[in-house]
């Protein structure tokens, strides 16, 4: 298969413990432990394909037992990884997380491996596979705050990426810094939540309208930031910012909700609809996401 966008980040194992009843610092209750292929990059790429799409993988996946289930894993969800580097001697990347009926309470990024592997993950895009830098990639570009932050401002400037439409989201809000080199990049799309925004800004604003704000005045050329249930907002210079308000629901799971709004936002717009449609299909995705309507 060929790829029609290009996921670029974290592909691991996400292990996620996850019980109905509120949690808080030490407590031990019944519920739910799942082993399912994760990572930012892989969280948009599987959105992207229920949406019918066909995103490549580009990451880091040791050569062990777990890297090879889990390449088999991402071939059965029809992603196309032909071009992930394979490392000998990097073991598979892991995230665990524990989540209550209150949210997320704690997690922990075992991404090592991607970090260690480098630019090592970005041949293709040079070696003529996927393009080179007289000819660079010419569509969609997901790419995720799981690099390092050399790499990522590598990429700033990197003519392999001077022809793409980059769309870009923080692994967390730990990571959210490592943007700041892509912030004013002529055509990257940010996907923050609140915190990540404020972070960017180097600001305290109390919403996601305020924060989007903020970011284009520092330079950024779109931004979409989202707040929970609380409304979100979308901003491009010199076009101002618009709202959208999250549809209420049960909350059942909160790890990928994020990527997953990153994605039907993406696939909106390809279909050609207006901004506030756009905004308003990838809020009511990752609505139905954290509701536990679909499948992760």
């Amino acid at each position: 298969m060929t790829p029609d966008i290009l996921c670029i980040g974290s592909v691991l194992w996400d292990i996620i413990g996850r019980s109905p009843t509120a949690m808080r610092l030490g407590s031990d209750v019944p519920g739910r432990i799942t082993r399912l292929p994760g990572g930012v990059a892989m969280n948009i790429a599987m959105t992207l394909r229920r949406f019918g799409m066909t995103p490549g993988l580009l990451s880091a996946i040791g050569r062990d037992a777990e890297g090879d289930a889990l390449i088999a894993a991402c071939d059965r969800l029809g992603l196309v990884t032909a071009h992930v580097y394979r490392s000998d001697d990097l073991p598979t990347d892991r995230y665990m997380a524990i989540e209550g009926a209150n949210g997320l309470i704690a997690a922990i990024a075992d991404a090592h491996s991607l970090e260690a592997a480098g630019d090592k993950i970005l041949r293709p895009l040079a070696d003529g596979r996927l393009g080179t830098a007289a000819s660079a990639w010419p569509g969609p570009i997901a790419l995720d705050g799981n690099l390092t932050e050399g790499l990522l401002a590598d990429i700033a400037i990197s003519p392999l990426f001077a022809r793409a439409d980059l769309r870009v989201a923080p692994a967390s809000p730990g990571k959210a810094g490592r943007l700041l080199p892509l912030l004013t990049h002529p055509s990257a799309t940010l996907y923050v939540n609140l915190e990540e925004a404020n972070i960017l800004a180097r600001a305290e604003h109390s919403d996601a309208p305020m924060a989007a704000e903020a970011l284009l005045a520092r330079g950024a050329g779109r931004v979409l930031v989202t707040d929970g249930g609380r409304p979100a907002a979308e901003g491009r210079h010199g076009a101002g910012v618009i709202e959208g308000q999250p549809p209420q629901v049960l909350v059942t799971r909160v790890t990928g909700a994020g990527d997953t709004f990153m994605a039907a936002h993406l696939v909106a717009e390809r279909r050609g609809v207006s901004r506030q449609a756009a905004l308003d299909e990838a809020l009511r995705a990752a609505a139905t996401y954290v509701s536990g309507d679909i499948g992760a």
